[in-house]
């Protein structure tokens, strides 16, 4: 846990800041550190910006997550040039990519792989370099979905990139061990400007909502668990899928 002054130099990477969950652990987490906000439009990371604490700590990085050929480069020339280290990263960004099967395209694919899946593989083979990052990362989370470890219509391949998020995350916290804690948290049904699609049916929500033991959830809830996956008191927690679902994910209720 850091204190957010001037002179301190190391960040907290946040991946899709600009919004939803990815701005909720950005308001959190500026409470105790340092925030390097990353998305494509920098206007929704300067209102992120805004909404943290002791915004004058915090820095932005557009980045379009999709170009998975210069993000490796990007980042690096960022780090560089600002002089700073990155102790934790959370990788929030990500694609629904909601289709059904017949419309799914080749161009699809590739684009929520890029975002969901190989542009975190990326930013962690960066962050753990340690002539870029000086041996500074001791923890990374992935925003996976519980849907990783379940099925549904029209998610085959939103489904694909976040199982195989949480498989790399697997492996990754077994090749960075003890140095680095690896782990995803498995967000259920949270609106977002990601989700509100399927939000703006009230019958299909209630629908949903019947199947959430616990209700629907909010994007404190997540933020809550990333901030105790970041913490001293996860210290012996890693290469593990937390699922936050208000219990979706054990309900077999017929």
């Amino acid at each position: 846990m850091l204190n957010n002054t001037e002179n301190d130099k190391t960040y907290v990477l946040i991946t899709g800041a600009s919004s939803g969950i990815g701005r909720q652990c950005a308001i959190q987490l500026s409470e105790n550190y340092n925030l390097l906000l990353c998305a494509r439009r920098e206007e929704k990371l300067n209102e992120t910006k805004a909404l943290c604490k002791n915004p004058k700590n915090h820095l932005v990085f557009p980045v379009d997550l999709s170009d998975t050929e210069n993000i490796e480069n990007q980042l690096t020339s960022f780090i560089k040039e600002n002089n700073i280290c990155i102790e934790k990263f959370l990788h929030s960004a990500g694609t629904i990519g909601m289709m059904p099967l017949k419309m799914v395209s080749n161009d699809f694919i590739i684009n929520c792989l890029k975002v969901n899946l190989i542009s975190a593989e990326l930013i962690v083979k960066v962050l753990s370099n340690k002539k870029i990052n000086l041996g500074r990362l001791n923890s990374v989370v992935f925003i996976s979905s519980n849907i990783s470890n379940m099925g549904a219509k029209a998610f085959s391949v939103y489904s694909a990139s976040k199982s195989g998020l949480d498989g790399m995350m697997k492996s990754l916290a077994m090749e960075l061990a003890p140095k680095v804690r690896v782990n995803s948290v498995l967000p259920g049904g949270v609106e977002t400007e990601m989700t509100q699609s399927i939000y703006a049916d009230e019958e299909k929500i209630k629908r949903i909502e019947e199947t959430y033991p616990l209700g629907l959830g909010s994007t404190k809830n997540i933020a809550d668990a990333v901030e105790f996956l970041f913490s001293d008191n996860a210290s012996w927690i890693t290469g593990q899928q937390l699922a936050v679902d208000g219990g979706r994910c054990v309900n077999i209720t017929g």
